[in-house]
């Protein structure tokens, strides 16, 4: 059975990257993860805010106005929380590169034109394979409109690219209207590839405290669905690299992303659950499957249940949507 893949132009032996995680931050477990087949790792993100903190910056603008409305502080981690982050990330990219022989793929996340920009070419020079460029914008400005969004988007990606000669792929929230339009701009902007999806923060308040609380829940394989949709309709409509993230946790999961044309699918909660075995068993799991079926490699699969042969791809979408209204049955 052929796993391998192409992924912004490296040749890698399966689709089973690991995504942005703390998994990355430990030396030993990014080796046991090679060591049980993965073929890539992304790096945990190097944050813009914890590259301000070094001017004091960002504890300005987290206690500013804390004397008027101190319940809202609680949205925010304390400024002592983010370490002094950049040094230690680039040596983190540096050992990376002499304990193992994956890719490793270096993370930044910002929402801003500036200075911290300047940390990609650093990441380059220290000797990161790619880039995953996270812009982790959230709109809550009434007056910011959708077209400033993407255009933020744009700019920070077109920055960057101009920094680097390593591949960039651009990690998106899934909130975008009229998403394949933005997608080939984001093409035309110099991206390498869309991974899809990010998984945004949702803060809850905790009635007790009153106080915002925050937890981590990971993903579940329902989640698969909303890239896989996306997925297919991008593919043969952009030439970029096509990942998937967002509740990659079994071998069926990874089998209908590729069907769909995801290039490789992301997993990170799989692994943070079961440990870095489970990426054993998922590939003994599609090799199996494509030994039942009748398949030779990924590549025969991949795309042959995308939307690139459908002619009217949302009129598609709309009849299923009706036909599954209309044929659930009421039990109560």
């Amino acid at each position: 059975m052929k796993l391998s893949t192409k992924y912004m132009g490296m040749d890698l032996k399966n689709p089973l990257i690991v995504s942005a995680s703390p998994l990355s931050r430990n030396i030993d477990t990014v080796k046991k993860l090679e060591d049980a087949g993965a073929p890539a790792v992304v790096m945990y993100s190097l944050f813009e805010e914890e590259i301000y903190h070094e001017d004091g910056e960002l504890d300005h603008y987290l206690s500013h106005g804390s004397d008027s409305f101190a319940e809202s502080l609680s949205y925010f981690p304390d400024h002592h929380d983010f370490s002094a982050g950049p040094d230690e990330y680039l040596n983190q990219i540096r050992q990376l590169k002499e304990a193992v022989d994956i890719p490793i793929i270096a993370s930044l996340n910002g929402v801003s034109e500036g200075g911290w920009i300047e940390k990609a070419k650093m990441m380059e020079d220290a000797g990161a394979d790619a880039l995953e460029l996270n812009v982790y914008h959230l709109p809550t400005d009434i007056n910011e409109s959708g077209t400033h969004v993407k255009q933020v988007h744009l700019d920070i990606l077109s920055c960057v690219k101009e920094k680097v000669n390593i591949p960039v792929a651009v990690k998106l929230g899934h909130y975008f209207s009229a998403l394949p339009a933005f997608a080939r701009r984001m093409e035309e902007a110099g991206a390498d590839a869309l991974v899809m999806f990010n998984r945004f923060y949702q803060p809850d308040i905790d009635l007790k405290k009153l106080e915002v609380k925050s937890a981590l829940h990971l993903s579940t394989s329902d989640e698969v669905l909303l890239p896989l949709r996306w997925i297919a309709v991008l593919c043969g409509q952009v030439d970029m690299s096509l990942a998937a993230t967002s509740g990659v946790h079994t071998a069926e999961d990874v089998l209908k992303l590729t069907m769909a044309g995801a290039d490789v699918t992301m997993m990170a909660s799989a692994l943070l659950k079961f440990g870095p075995e489970h990426i054993t068993k998922i590939l003994k799991d599609i090799e199996t499957w494509m030994d039942e079926n009748e398949y030779e490699s990924l590549t025969q699969m991949r795309g042959s249940m995308s939307m690139k042969n459908v002619p009217d791809p949302g009129s598609f979408m709309r009849a299923n949507y009706i036909k599954m209204l209309q044929d659930y049955q009421v039990t109560v």
